[in-house]
């Protein structure tokens, strides 16, 4: 089975740190890039940011520039460190692995969500 698996969501106050795990498990992803959408209640799905397979493009959605960065250490593992939290970054972190764009325009492939509250 082609899965994501997410993991570092939780509760931290504002101005606290958090880091978010992304392995693809099943397959190779070596032509696969990887990111994270966010979705609070009553919101829209966000995107929040995207790494190509090789490293080489990086995205931010604009609410987070300065403050979350992303990496891929290994072909099959995507992470977010999401650094200065804001109660606005409350909501549920989707990871996410497109083969086609690296902006994650067609994902292929979606985590099974992992929360993250950040308290006042």
């Amino acid at each position: 089975q082609v899965r994501l698996v997410e993991s570092g969501g939780g509760l931290v106050q504002s101005g606290g740190s958090l880091r978010l795990s992304c392995a693809a498990l099943g397959r190779s992803f070596s032509y696969y890039s990887m990111g994270w959408f966010r979705q609070a209640p009553g919101k829209e799905r966000e995107f929040v940011a995207s790494i190509s397979s090789n490293g080489q493009y990086i995205y931010y959605g604009d609410s987070v520039k300065g403050r979350f960065t992303i990496s891929r250490d290994t072909t099959n593992t995507a992470l977010l460190q999401m650094n200065s939290l804001k109660p606005e970054d409350t909501a549920i972190y989707y990871c996410a692995a497109d083969d086609n764009s690296i902006k994650l325009i067609s994902v292929d492939y979606w985590g099974q969500g992992t929360q993250v509250t950040v308290s006042l």
